[in-house]
């Protein structure tokens, strides 16, 4: 992406039409979800639809030193996002829909620059369907093969050479219709992209923090160890055996990593009944 790019979607355009966009980016009003470093995230509807959209305002020099200092990668705006959305579509999976954006200014330290998206309405989070079926299980094929979605996405993703960087459960939305009919083959949407990083090859160990980040976010669901396979099975798309035995590395890297985060998060030690490394005797 240049320094100076911008585009607008027909509805979007027509819109905010007479509006500089980014001026309009900088003061559109709507339910704000963020707000913090020179960034705003909210929803907003115009001429009948609904939008989300992700103004970046420059994070400044400060922000950036503090990142590179903690061995992060700094979100210098929107287009980095834009990027990884167009990556993992043309990977075919299902997610964001670009309404418009802008980016401007070549300073990274006061870079402008937004991301309109259409909202994914009447959605639910697999975490939070995981947490209902806590309460109140859901069929368990249903489950299933949602879990083998889920491998399938990441295996995807990985290999168009993107990286989440936030790939937790609460970042896959499905349609509450869908869950409802038990449609599995309804779309699974991939969202939150921001921090995300694309490359012609996903290095190892932002594979292990994303596979376990996933696995960290299954910490408070009723998952079983068969239900764990069925996710290594997916994501290498190899026979059981061979997926544990040719990828032995990724799964005790990504179990250090889950709980890593979960130590960081919970501040105590974790106890996360799963194992990655053992094969339960008999096909899953």
């Amino acid at each position: 992406m240049s320094a100076r790019a911008l585009f607008l979607r027909d509805d979007l355009a027509a819109a905010w039409r007479g509006r500089e966009p980014f001026a309009q980016a900088a003061t559109q009003t709507g339910e704000v979800y963020r707000a913090r470093e020179g960034r705003r995230t909210l929803r907003f509807e115009a001429a009948g639809r609904s939008y989300f959209l992700k103004y970046h305002g420059g994070i400044g020099w400060r922000e950036i030193i503090k990142n590179l200092t903690q061995a992060k990668a700094p979100v210098l705006g929107a287009m980095s996002e834009v990027r990884a959305i167009r990556a993992v579509a043309a990977a075919g999976i299902d997610t964001l829909t670009i309404a418009g954006y802008g980016c401007r200014g070549a300073n990274p330290a006061r870079q402008e620059s937004f991301l309109v998206t259409d909202e994914l309405s009447d959605t639910v989070s697999l975490e939070e369907l995981g947490e209902a079926w806590r309460l109140e299980p859901g069929p368990a094929p249903f489950k299933w093969a949602l879990i083998r979605r889920v491998g399938e996405i990441a295996r995807a993703m990985h290999g168009a050479g993107v990286n989440h960087r936030d790939f937790y459960l609460g970042h896959f939305l499905i349609d509450r219709g869908a869950v409802a009919g038990h449609d599995a083959g309804a779309p699974l949407y991939l969202i939150d992209l921001h921090r995300s990083q694309v490359r012609k090859t996903v290095p190892r160990r932002w594979r292990n923090k994303d596979v376990g980040g996933l696995y960290y976010s299954t910490a408070r669901l009723d998952l079983t160890h068969r239900d764990l396979l069925r996710f290594v099975r997916a994501y290498t798309g190899q026979p059981l055996r061979e997926a544990l035995r040719e990828h032995a590395a990724l799964w005790r890297a990504s179990r250090k990593e889950a709980e890593k985060i979960y130590r960081r998060y919970f501040e105590i030690e974790p106890s996360f009944p799963l194992r990655y490394c053992e094969h339960p005797g008999k096909d899953i």
